[in-house]
């Protein structure tokens, strides 16, 4: 543990309530707050940040891309933490990131899960994944269609080097509480939907949704995975 002396105390209080705001949200919907992983995102953020955010108790980071955090990893304290993948990766990146994460959350065609699963091969390794779902179908965005979910579950299922332990989306960006819900909701029932069809290698253990602005109602419609960045470390320094 670091010393108290070098822990931001505004960082500090940031976790607090994110971690209250978590907790009051499983309290809402009778779920327990143990069924939560709180994800800081630490794109942009200098190692001695995350490393105060893991002395305070982070035990999950996800990191948008693969050269940003290949070069922070040597400086970070991540014994006891997971490091995911959360940005969208590229093909010619997999042979840099595959053995270097916990989990790759943002798979999102076969092509890239047959990547992955290749090089894991190489490395005597199996590979967790969360494949990356597209609910409102925008195109800026990436992840595959909700309807054309189970077509890329069965098309992937038997790829050895990989394990399907989940689902992963990126809402739009909504105003009301029940706009932020609903689109949860539809999250959660697909979620449930696959999980129910027990396909060979195809777990529903983990689902990655909610951000800084949105985890509450996440968290109320059933993630397991909260990945909050701004309302943990500020707003990001480009």
């Amino acid at each position: 543990m670091k010393e108290r002396s070098s822990i931001d105390p505004i960082l500090e209080g940031n976790l607090t309530l994110v971690r209250e705001t978590i907790e009051s949200a499983c309290n809402a919907v009778g779920r327990d707050a143990r069924q939560v992983m709180l994800q800081a995102v630490t794109k942009t953020v200098e190692p001695q940040r995350i490393n105060q955010a893991i002395a305070l108790g982070v035990r999950c980071i996800g990191e948008n891309r693969v050269q940003e955090f290949l070069e922070k990893k040597p400086y970070l304290t991540l014994d006891g933490v997971e490091a995911h993948l959360i940005g969208h990766l590229q093909t010619n990146k997999v042979k840099q990131i595959v053995g270097e994460v916990s989990m790759i959350q943002s798979v999102d065609s076969v092509k890239v899960a047959k990547a992955i699963s290749d090089r894991s091969l190489q490395a005597g390794i199996t590979t967790p994944i969360l494949v990356e779902v597209n609910m409102e179908n925008e195109a800026s965005k990436s992840g595959v269609a909700a309807d054309e979910l189970e077509r890329l579950l069965h098309e992937i299922h038997n790829f050895s080097g990989i394990h399907v332990r989940g689902l992963m989306t990126v809402p739009p960006i909504l105003r009301t509480e029940y706009e932020k819900r609903h689109v949860f909701s539809k999250m959660f029932q697909l979620f449930v939907d696959i999980g129910a069809k027990k396909l060979d290698n195809i777990d529903m253990l983990e689902l990655s949704m909610g951000m800084s602005g949105d985890y509450r109602e996440a968290v109320m419609e059933g993630a397991t995975i909260v990945r909050v960045g701004s309302a943990i470390f500020g707003r990001r320094q480009y």
